[in-house]
């Protein structure tokens, strides 16, 4: 039981993390049915992204690799803003612009990941040593996967940041596989935390699916890194329950006996059984959180798909604060076309 943490903290957990988990049934479905495009899930892995977002200060930044996009809904972007990503149309903040599942938001200091691994560990460090040169009491959280500790980007992470003590906290989600690559083809070492040791830096190997313990452990962190001590490193044990992607056929590379092993560590229905002990979620309760979810995640769904897409318009905004000459002609040759 993790009673150092509030009750009501606890069922906001619960919430955050099944809201993050029928989000992902409902989008896997909709590419499916070809409403969508592309989708990459985070089954199995909601802990560390809910986790995540209840620790860090809303002040912090968070760059994210693929199965941790949805800390923006923990961290206060809508509901309807997020789906507008998936489908990148009007009301997509990033104007249809960005890659599918590559959702962020300036507004929840979430910065967009990118499909080339690795890259955003360096972005992260940056960001961290300018809070440390400016005084900014910022703390960067800087999410991969068990595959990016094999990206040229990892080891200059972490030698920079721990040669310069920045504020940063890499969150490491080991689920076992980078695609079809398993762990224990990835790195010759026990863990991956034993390759932050290398660099000197501080790190942890942890329960991934445990909700609660991550969040203790990320806040205690961001304290250390936010009074100067430095950057730490968290393996969080865990596993990828569905595909990579839409675009993947697991079942090409892994057994059903090892996903159904899996599957009885899950973290939703481990923090409602330490909540049901408790007395604080029966089956009733659970039904009704389910059903309001739901709720919302239609009605968002209904307000969102029948937005159209953006405008042509937009094409020419946010790259110049003054178009030139060849792109101004550029777009009066668009708005004459019908």
């Amino acid at each position: 039981m993790n009673r150092e943490i509030p009750l009501g903290v606890r069922l906001d957990f619960y919430r955050a993390l099944l809201r993050i988990r029928l989000l992902d049934e409902r989008m896997q479905a909709l590419q499916r049915q070809g409403r969508i495009g592309f989708y990459g899930s985070c089954t199995g892995q909601e802990a560390v992204p809910v986790a995540l977002g209840f620790a860090l200060a809303p002040s912090d930044w968070v760059f994210p690799a693929l199965r941790e996009s949805s800390v923006l809904l923990v961290r206060g972007f809508s509901l309807d803003a997020y789906i507008a990503q998936v489908f990148g149309n009007a009301q997509d903040v990033l104007k249809g612009r960005q890659m599918p599942s590559h959702m962020s938001g300036r507004s929840a200091n979430v910065v967009s990941w990118s499909s080339c691994i690795g890259t955003q560990l360096t972005h992260a460090v940056g960001a961290a040593w300018a809070a440390k040169m400016r005084r900014d009491p910022m703390v960067s959280a800087a999410c991969l996967g068990d595959g990016a500790t094999s990206s040229a980007d990892f080891h200059s992470a972490l030698n920079f940041a721990q040669v310069f003590r920045v504020p940063c906290v890499f969150v490491c989600q080991n689920n076992q596989w980078a695609i079809s690559t398993p762990a224990s083809r990835q790195s010759n070492t026990l863990t991956f935390a034993e390759k932050a040791q290398g660099y000197a830096m501080h790190s942890e190997r942890l329960d991934g699916n445990d909700v609660c313990a991550l969040y203790l452990a990320f806040q205690r962190a961001a304290a250390r890194a936010r009074s100067g001590l430095g950057p730490s490193f968290l393996e969080c044990v865990t596993y990828r329950i569905g595909p990579h992607s839409t675009s993947d056929d697991p079942t090409l590379y892994r057994s059903d006996v090892e996903v159904a092993g899996w599957k009885t560590r899950d973290p939703i229905s481990r923090l409602a059984s330490e909540l049901a002990a408790e007395g604080a979620l029966d089956e009733r309760a659970a039904l009704a959180i389910t059903a309001e979810l739901t709720a919302e995640l239609d009605a968002a769904l209904l307000r969102v798909e029948s937005e159209a897409p953006p405008p042509r318009a937009s094409l020419f905004d946010d790259v110049y604060a003054e178009l030139p000459a060849h792109l101004l002609e550029q777009r009066k040759e668009l708005f004459a076309l019908r």
